[in-house]
């Protein structure tokens, strides 16, 4: 069943977003009224001097409306034209139902309940939430029975009308530890059908798993690209790659720096045939605190990374990662159109 936070409807937004992007450029102006005959013109490009810059859909997280058409119109609106799509976006457009427990409620009390901390009114309260997490955990599973694998090309049909490639797919649980190879497979699946060269999850702490992902990556004839945080550093890949040339790296050049670690550069020259995208936010080092702040503003080497980038000709994707607080009078979007310039002008330096 279709969100009820979806605000279009899904044949209205199709035709109203194709005709809308070709007034779209990077930083500009909207422009309607363009000639037909001149193709994708003044749609987004974000691909500068080479270098491809992405957008993880994540960053639109706190966003009323997380239906695939919504999420579309935040991606135009930041001037971005290739992503990294969130499982949830993908999954909602092909009608997995919506989760509406209090999900973050949910975990917090579980973590208190582990710790023998929860309050008689805060046991009541995960009781219920667990009935419901239950109940909602029987209607996926009723769904993934039925459902119909085949519409991630519709949705792949809809972003690349608008100008917008999908070049990764981050599917959410299915790619974890315990998950079925049938669930994984579908995963895999899904991404190809979606247009990405790579899925990406969370590096596995039990190598058995990132071995298994491996084969069945080759067997799907896509990769598998390894996230981090600030368990980062040079080696942590290691054991991934050895084990499976479908196995890569998702780098996060800001946690990597909040990490601790210095040699960006250096790891990147040695390791970029193995790096299938980059997370690009700006973090300070630990000295200075490790808070996620706006681009330019922190100690990430962000600039120096893209000109890297630029000027080796690598090819992985650079993708922003909205994560520092949204200062007042401003919004998500108008945060990420900054960042987006920020690189921009980088790497037009």
């Amino acid at each position: 069943m279709k969100s009820k936070k979806t605000i279009l409807s899904r044949r209205s937004f199709i035709g109203s977003t194709t005709t809308f992007a070709l007034g779209l450029s990077l930083g500009g102006p909207k422009v309607f009224g363009a000639p037909a005959y001149i193709p994708n013109l003044l749609k987004p490009n974000s691909k500068i001097n080479g270098v491809q810059l992405g957008l993880i859909t994540y960053s639109f997280r706190a966003m009323e409306d997380q239906s695939a058409e919504a999420t579309l119109q935040y991606i135009l609106d930041s001037g971005v034209n290739a992503i990294e799509l969130m499982g949830s976006v993908a999954e909602s457009f092909i009608g997995k139902p919506e989760n509406k427990m209090n999900g973050r409620r949910y975990y917090r009390l579980s973590r208190k309940e582990q710790n023998n901390e929860l309050s008689k009114e805060e046991k009541k309260e995960l009781e219920e939430l667990k009935l419901q997490k239950e109940s909602y955990d029987k209607e996926v599973e009723n769904w993934s029975a039925k459902r119909n694998i085949a519409d991630f090309t519709k949705l792949r049909k809809m972003y690349e009308d608008a100008g917008v490639s999908i070049y990764a797919f981050k599917p959410d649980y299915l790619l974890r530890k315990g998950n079925s190879d049938a669930n994984i497979n579908y995963a895999m699946t899904a991404g190809k059908l979606l247009g990405a060269s790579h899925v990406t999850l969370e590096l596995p702490d039990d190598p058995a798993h990132s071995l298994k992902l491996g084969q069945l990556a080759q067997k799907n004839g896509i990769k598998v690209a390894y996230h981090g945080h600030e368990q980062q550093h040079p080696s942590w890949w290691d054991t991934a790659l050895q084990q499976s040339n479908h196995n890569a790296i998702n780098l996060d050049l800001g946690h990597y720096t909040a990490a601790g670690n210095t040699d960006s550069i250096e790891f990147i020259n040695n390791n970029h045939q193995n790096i299938m995208s980059m997370h690009v936010k700006d973090r300070q080092n630990p000295e200075n605190g490790k808070k996620n702040l706006a681009f330019g503003m922190g100690d990430t080497p962000i600039a120096e990374v893209l000109q890297l980038m630029r000027d080796q000709n690598y090819t992985f994707p650079a993708t922003i990662e909205y994560e520092y607080r949204t200062p007042e009078g401003s919004s998500i979007v108008e945060e990420i159109k900054k960042s987006v310039m920020y690189c921009k002008n980088a790497l037009e330096s």
